[in-house]
Order: structure tokens, then C-alpha cells, then sequence
């Protein structure tokens, strides 16, 4: 007794300290199927970062100087003050045209297997330069983007620093490769579940982790999964049945459109779930603004389920746990234009 009482009185005092990680027969069966957010930015292949680069990036990606009105930037769409989307159904582009999809979010966007909704672009470089020449958003060329950034003495500086020992840094590529590496740093670690996942008992609540088991049960993480929790992998709106005409827009025929396969009918790029409950609307067609209802959608077109109002409170209980901590990013200041920098174009 002299011997068992004060190793029992160590144990009891850990166990209410929360010193200790408790084996979680949960955790542990899901442990393959998930990783956690990093704190750091992952490389990119062929474009490492510098701090030249990085600052570069920064300033690009909130300078609506690349759209040709000068008045629209990536950030207008990846606003990284909501969740990295604009709180939009369909984004406003140049000349007060709309899109044609919902802007997906740029935090954590590093790990997706491709960009945008379709894939089209095969990396956040691609993307990069994609909305700036399309005419319905940024609506700019690859010649009057690059006489802009020439004409601006702060950048044709920065382009040097950014990509040393070139006769000609400022590129439409190495454009497009600096705001990739600042964009990859856009990451939201710490999330509730990422806390959970690394041993930490406290991290999710009963109900969320009642949530993560429904997740997991009904089918929910056979696409939604991996260290992103989605994005990837493509898969048709509609496994089971079509959502509503409004949800899914009978005209939009997803990755049909770039692969040319009928197999790929109503085929998209699995989003990712981190941050969701910051991100509405939701889908693709930006239609959906409850985050109750998306669920709902979800298993009965994707797993054929119909979720009680219970169970699907319990599973965006464990979507809110995905919301990780938020970039801190300072607006940077933009090089002054000068007197021959080209002019906006109305």
C-alpha cells in the first residue's frame, strides 16, 4: 500500500492535468485515412522559395495593377480574410461579368492534386496566371501584364531579387512561379481534429468525435480524406442521384469539358473540408449557403443515404472542428506606379 499509493496519486494527477494521451480506439482506426495540416509551407517542384520570391509573391497576389482595370487582384476572389473565398455564390470579374463556377479556396490549396474545380491547371503556378488572361475575370494579356510590371520600378527591382542571374526577369512564368510560393504558405494548422489527430484528448468534443464517426461510417471520408480532407481526387456530383438542377447545373459538365470522356460528366476535383464552415456558399454552383443542407445533399446523392436531422448536426459538429488557425498575412506595400506605367484599361 505504501508503494501503490503514491504511484496511483502520480497517475490520477496526470490523467486530470491532461499530461497524458489516452489510446483512442477511434484515433487509432482512422489514424491511415487523415494527416494533419504542417506549420510550414511544403517545396514546390522546380520553384524553390526565397524570401525575395516570397515577398515578391505577396505583393502580386494583392496587386489589382494585373487585372486590366487595375481594379481587380487574386485577392478580391481568395480574400484571406474569409476563409480565402469572397463570400460569393459566383465571383465578380472584369466589366462586372460573373463567373462561371464558385471561387474555391486558396488556404491549404498546396495540397490539391490539380486546381480549380476541373483540374485544368496542374499546379498553384498554372492557376496563378489562369485568372488573370481570362476576359471574364481579370481580363489582362500576357503582354500588357508584363508592360505593367516593367513599368513599375519597385517590381522590375523585385523581379531581380526574386529570380537573380537572368537578363530578363520579369516573366509571364516566374509571375506566376512567385505568387505560387506565397500562395503554398497559405496553410491552417492547429485545427481542432489536427490537435486530435496529434494526441491531444481534449482536442475534439464527444459530439465531434460522435461526428467523425458518422464521417467515417456513412462513406463520407472514402473521398474526403488525406491530409487535405479532400481534393485528391474527381468524382461525379451524383454517384447515386442528380442534386437539384440549381445545385448542379445541367450546362456545367465539370472535368467532361477538359478530358473530352463522357465518363466525366459532372466529374470535379474533390474540394477540401478545412475551414468549411468558413467558405459558403457551397458546390460548385455556389447555391448552397447552409452547411446542414450540404451534408444532407451529400449523402443522398453521393452514399444514398438520407441523414437525420441528429446525425447531421453531429457531422458538421466535426466539420467545425476542420477550421484550423487563420493566415496572418500583413497588406503589403505595392510599388509606386510611375509616369509611363501603362493605364488602367476601362
Amino acid at each position: 500500500m505504501k508503494m501503490r499509493l503514491p504511484m496511483f496519486m502520480s497517475l490520477a494527477a496526470l490523467v486530470l492535468s491532461g499530461a497524458t494521451t489516452m489510446a483512442d480506439p477511434l484515433r487509432d482506426e482512422i489514424k491511415d485515412q487523415f494527416a494533419p495540416i504542417p506549420a510550414k509551407a511544403p517545396g514546390l517542384p522546380n520553384n524553390p522559395a526565397t524570401p525575395e520570391k516570397l515577398a515578391l509573391g505577396k505583393m502580386l497576389y494583392f496587386d489589382p495593377r494585373l487585372s486590366i482595370s487595375h481594379s481587380l487582384s487574386c485577392a478580391s476572389c481568395h480574400n484571406l480574410g474569409l476563409g480565402g473565398t469572397d463570400d460569393r455564390p459566383k465571383s465578380l470579374g472584369h466589366d462586372w461579368q460573373q463567373g462561371g463556377r464558385n471561387a474555391p479556396t486558396v488556404l491549404n490549396s498546396v495540397f490539391n492534386l490539380a486546381q480549380f474545380w476541373d483540374g485544368r491547371a496542374a499546379d498553384l503556378a498554372e492557376q496563378a496566371g489562369g485568372p488573370i488572361l481570362n476576359p471574364v475575370e481579370m481580363g489582362s494579356t500576357k503582354p500588357q501584364t508584363i508592360d505593367v510590371l516593367k513599368g513599375i520600378p519597385g517590381y522590375v527591382t523585385a523581379f531581380k531579387a526574386a529570380f537573380p542571374g537572368t537578363s530578363d526577369s520579369i516573366t509571364y512564368e516566374n509571375l506566376e512561379k512567385a505568387i505560387a510560393v506565397f500562395e503554398a504558405t497559405l496553410l491552417t494548422p492547429e485545427a481542432p481534429f489536427d490537435r486530435w489527430l496529434s494526441g491531444d484528448d481534449k482536442a475534439l468534443t464527444q459530439n465531434q468525435k460522435n461526428g467523425l464517426r458518422l464521417f467515417v461510417d456513412k462513406g463520407c471520408s472514402g473521398c474526403h480524406n488525406g491530409v487535405n480532407i479532400g481534393g485528391s481526387m474527381y468524382a461525379p456530383f451524383g454517384v447515386v442521384k442528380a442534386p437539384a438542377p440549381d445545385v448542379r447545373p445541367a450546362d456545367d459538365l465539370g472535368r467532361a469539358a477538359i478530358t473530352k470522356s463522357k465518363d466525366d460528366d459532372y466529374a470535379f476535383k474533390v474540394p477540401t473540408l478545412r475551414n468549411i464552415a468558413l467558405t459558403a456558399p457551397y458546390f460548385h454552383s455556389g447555391k448552397v449557403w447552409d452547411l446542414k443542407e450540404a451534408v444532407k445533399i451529400m449523402g443522398e446523392s453521393q452514399l444514398g443515404v438520407t441523414l437525420s436531422d441528429a446525425e447531421t448536426g453531429k457531422i458538421v459538429d466535426f466539420l467545425n472542428s476542420l477550421t484550423g488557425r487563420q493566415p496572418d498575412v500583413s497588406i503589403p506595400v505595392l510599388p509606386a506606379l510611375a509616369a509611363t506605367t501603362p493605364h488602367p484599361v476601362p
